[in-house]
């Protein structure tokens, strides 16, 4: 079957290139043409909206006449008029993130052809401290929050480490990252262009974490150290990955044949976000690290609102609401590696490669949030 580029007689890069700027004009074109609909009712709504008052450390934001007012108070944020965003994801921009996702996805295979990059196992490794990064970026902001007036970043500057700007923010900087790389390559001063890409993620990486550590442990930080609540999430997780992992390979081999070691990293790094949520939602108290935190996306709460409802208060005193989420990542992580076999490796390794290191950011980004949060008690 024909695609649509080939229908065409069209590059599909340069038909890519097409859609997405017509879908630009016609985002723009409507915000413009229609500001209360299309803005105010749905590009800030569920989009800008909430970065804006996760910026502002407030309960939410309203958009009156062109202009945002922030609220502080929950009774006042149940009053205001719609449109009202709050901090945090809706059912609304999760859909829209996703196809943003896919979108970019494409756009990127597109540049890993032209630059002969990416084909290679190694290049989902070398993107692997990125992940992190973005997980542990987005904290940067959490602690500011905490700190107030002794904010790390202030508005407006902290929106770039807010969902979803800090999306664009990581992806800048891993493409520059990238482009670095391979031009040290091409030019001697390298072997591979994946051993700098990966020396300058962990340096990023490396630097964020003791920023976070200084906030944690300095006498006027934001938060404080809980080093059990690390060990906790990282040995729970390894141990879930690992179990999930043995089973499948002595019952189900054939799920982790096509993707070998980047099935268990996926695996794992969604173990990370699963274990890091029961731990931070259910156990914080238990393990002597202050209160418990709260679910930051709609799908978490929507799985704890479930469990609470259904098992006894009994049973939940005991393991707590939390622990379905776990056994959900596990479940689909563990479909998501079996869909992706040999084939889809060999005729199209790039996007591959891209599709796997999307989902595992897409656990392991927010579940290295959930980590640090926990341990640092913000």
């Amino acid at each position: 079957m024909s695609t649509v580029a080939e229908r065409l007689g069209v590059e599909p890069a340069r038909l890519w290139i097409g859609s997405v700027l017509t879908l630009l004009v016609a985002l723009v074109g409507g915000a413009l043409l229609f500001p209360r609909t299309v803005y105010d009712g749905f590009v800030w709504h569920y989009f800008w909206g909430p970065v804006q008052a996760d910026a502002n450390a407030a309960v939410c934001a309203v958009r009156e006449g062109g202009t945002t007012r922030y609220l502080y108070e929950s009774t006042a944020c149940s009053a205001a008029a719609e449109p009202v965003a709050y901090p945090g994801y809706t059912l609304v921009s999760e859909v829209g993130y996703v196809v943003v996702l896919l979108i970019a996805l494409s756009g990127l295979v597109f540049l890993l052809r032209r630059l002969d990059i990416g084909s290679d196992r190694d290049f989902f490794f070398a993107l692997l401290p990125f992940v992190f990064f973005g997980g542990a970026l987005r904290v940067v902001e959490d602690v500011t929050d905490a700190a107030g007036s002794g904010a790390i970043v202030d508005y407006p500057l902290n929106t770039l480490i807010i969902s979803p700007v800090i999306y664009f923010t990581v992806f800048a900087v891993t493409l520059l990252a990238v482009l670095t790389s391979v031009t040290l390559a091409r030019q001697g001063v390298v072997d591979r262009y994946t051993r700098p890409l990966a020396g300058a993620g962990t340096l990023l990486l490396v630097a964020t974490l003791l920023v976070l550590l200084w906030s944690a442990v300095a006498p006027d930080g934001a938060g404080t150290f809980y080093p059990q609540v690390l060990g906790v999430i990282l040995v729970g997780s390894t141990v879930a990955a690992g179990g999930t992992w043995w089973v499948a390979e002595h019952y189900a081999p054939q799920i982790n044949a096509g993707t070998g070691r980047i099935g268990f990293v996926v695996i794992w790094g969604h173990a990370v976000d699963g274990v890091a949520n029961v731990v931070g939602l259910d156990w914080m108290v238990a393990l002597g690290a202050g209160p418990n935190l709260v679910p930051k996306h709609p799908a978490n709460q929507a799985i704890v609102d479930i469990t609470a409802a259904t098992l006894p208060a009994s049973v939940l005193a005991v393991t707590g609401d939390t622990w379905p989420f776990l056994l959900v990542k596990l479940v689909a992580a563990t479909v998501v590696v079996w869909l992706f076999d040999e084939q889809i490796f060999e005729e199209s390794p790039q996007y591959a490669i891209l599709l796997m290191v999307a989902i595992l950011a897409v656990g392991l980004g927010p579940g290295t949030r959930d980590m640090l949060r926990a341990t640092i008690g913000v």
